[in-house]
């Protein structure tokens, strides 16, 4: 399975703000992404920033029309932030069926924007085999302080916990250390999460950090990992390729 993540920046690409961007700029950008997704052949996307219908980036659902022009026969969207500007959260695409989905909306931050998690169960289906459920989370943390980030983070895993199915959790977590060495350390001994690399400094996504990430769970493994290089957002996509590590991953 082809995995692939992406802040979307509101569809607005490197501008410094959607508001600057007319509207059939930010489809134009999005149809950029929609060809990308194609390209690298993704069978599930995690998509942060991702607007539904807003003044600021065209009126349109971002998630929707990404779903239509790339392919995907089912997605999934959590609103988290709702402004007088625009309404924007978390979403999933799949090619695999969606079998279950919930979003998670975390406690208002102020002056931050709320932040949460979108989760979608998929049932794999590989060649020859019986479907697995993968449940695959799109996260995106608050980026102005660490506490927040925190809280927001064992949130999640408190509802993980709750979960037996293979894990695959991808975002925006705006910090470099949180994915790598936090989660890790705390995600207990049944789901045992890693990530690739941890201390490579050629995957930064956000400048020079390290910001987004792909996190698994002991029963799934990467068989490639890269960092897209190509301009789609002020985020850079990053695309990993997993497969199952052993059998007893749970069967639908």
């Amino acid at each position: 399975m082809k995995l692939l993540t992406l802040n979307l920046a509101h569809g607005r690409k490197d501008s410094l703000n959607q508001w600057l961007v007319s509207a059939e700029q930010i489809r134009q950008n999005l149809d950029e992404v929609a060809a990308y997704l194609m390209e690298v052949g993704a069978d599930v996307v995690a998509l942060q920033e991702a607007d539904g219908p807003s003044r600021w980036s065209g009126n349109f659902d971002h998630v929707a029309y990404l779903a239509e022009k790339s392919g995907f026969r089912y997605s999934v969207y959590a609103e988290h932030a709702q402004i007088s500007m625009g309404n924007y959260g978390t979403a999933i695409l799949s090619k695999w069926p969606i079998v279950e989905a919930q979003g998670l909306t975390y406690p208002d931050s102020p002056p931050t924007a709320s932040k949460g998690f979108t989760l979608a169960t998929v049932a794999w289906q590989r060649a020859g085999e019986v479907a697995t459920k993968l449940d695959i989370i799109s996260v995106h943390l608050d980026f102005s302080r660490k506490s927040v980030r925190l809280q927001q983070i064992d949130e999640l895993a408190e509802v993980l916990s709750l979960r037996d199915n293979a894990i695959a959790i991808m975002g925006d977590f705006n910090s470099e250390w949180l994915a790598k060495e936090y989660m890790v350390e705390n995600s207990g001994e049944t789901k045992r999460l890693y990530v690739y690399q941890p201390d490579s400094d050629q995957l930064s996504t956000y400048k020079a950090k390290r910001l987004d990430w792909i996190l698994l769970s002991h029963d799934l493994v990467f068989e490639s990992y890269e960092v897209e290089q190509r301009l789609l957002s002020d985020h850079k996509a990053v695309v990993a390729d997993i497969a199952l590590s052993c059998a007893d991953t749970k069967p639908l």
